[in-house]
């Protein structure tokens, strides 16, 4: 069944997008990101224009990250006073985006630079997790006991505040300066940004994996509300049609993503999701490189 996406302008198999959402919507409840780094270049690669791909994915990110959130403060896996402090941070980096976003616009490079952006930094950040996964799955194997967290630079800047949920006391700097770079990728990339949080919570923040993703999940929901909301007003690329659809889909798979999840180590969350963000870095790669099938040019007839 066709349906007519009135800002995308085309025709897309409306149960395509149903499923699309829902793959998006259990990879956000597995792992705690927004899933926009996959649906944006799903959404690319079914024909949706670059511009209306971005900001609509932002829409959808919100609800699948809504649903998958309600799974993890029965948990209580959610620090309410990290994820605000990084919500801060998003806000101001998501204003800066948009603006970036559209002067790229204006100038007719968004489409090359948002793919760009995807495979420097889904290459860059698949490939760091993926080798420290494996590391720690083989430390895991070798020894039950924990080692204590090691102190780094960061524990040594000012404004220290405690965060207990985690078992943190560290200055607030690095946690809104990750905030602000999420913030900015999110409404560059159309991506909720966990792709890049979960990583620096876990490796720069120290923070537990148990609470990660669903803080991770607390911020991406206002700040993914704001850049929908931002594109919506300066751009008018939100196709509302497009979000609704995937919106379904995505509240669906998250509830069983969050499931997923829960049966899951922290090692294996880790290595799988970085396997995922590697893959989708190749092939969008890929297509930057390789000759496209329907080879055509633009001249006058004559």
């Amino acid at each position: 069944m066709q349906i007519y996406l009135p800002i995308a302008e085309i025709s897309v198999n409306i149960y395509l997008l149903l499923g699309i959402g829902g793959l998006v919507g259990v990879l956000s409840g597995m792992f705690g990101v927004g899933g926009g780094f996959l649906i944006t270049p799903l959404l690319f690669f079914v024909g949706i224009p670059p511009a209306v791909a971005v900001a609509t994915s932002a829409n959808q990110i919100v609800a699948s990250s809504v649903s998958a959130l309600f799974g993890h403060i029965k948990r209580k896996g959610v620090d309410y006073w990290m994820g605000t402090v990084l919500l801060i941070g998003g806000l101001i980096g998501s204003t800066i985006g948009v603006q970036i976003f559209n002067l790229l616009k204006a100038m007719g490079q968004v489409d090359l630079l948002v793919n760009l952006c995807y495979v420097v930094f889904l290459g860059i950040v698949g490939g760091l997790m993926f080798i420290e996964s494996i590391n720690a799955l083989r430390k895991s194997k070798r020894s039950g006991a924990r080692k204590r967290r090691r102190h780094n630079w960061v524990h040594n800047l000012p404004f220290k505040v405690k965060f207990r949920i985690s078992g943190l006391y560290i200055s607030v700097i690095p946690p809104l300066m990750v905030g602000v770079f999420v913030g900015i990728l999110s409404a560059i990339m159309g991506v909720g940004g966990g792709f890049i949080m979960v990583p620096a919570m876990i490796y720069l923040l120290g923070m537990p994996t148990k609470v990660v993703i669903g803080t991770s999940l607390f911020q991406i929901i206002f700040v993914s509300a704001y850049t929908t909301m931002m594109h919506a007003i300066t751009n008018h690329t939100v196709d509302i049609v497009l979000a609704l659809l995937l919106l379904i889909g995505g509240v669906i798979g998250a509830q069983f993503g969050t499931r997923i999840g829960a049966k899951l180590k922290a090692e294996q969350l880790r290595i799988l999701l970085a396997a995922l963000v590697l893959l989708v870095c190749i092939k969008l790669g890929l297509d930057l490189v390789i000759t496209p099938l329907d080879v055509y040019s633009l001249g006058t007839g004559e």
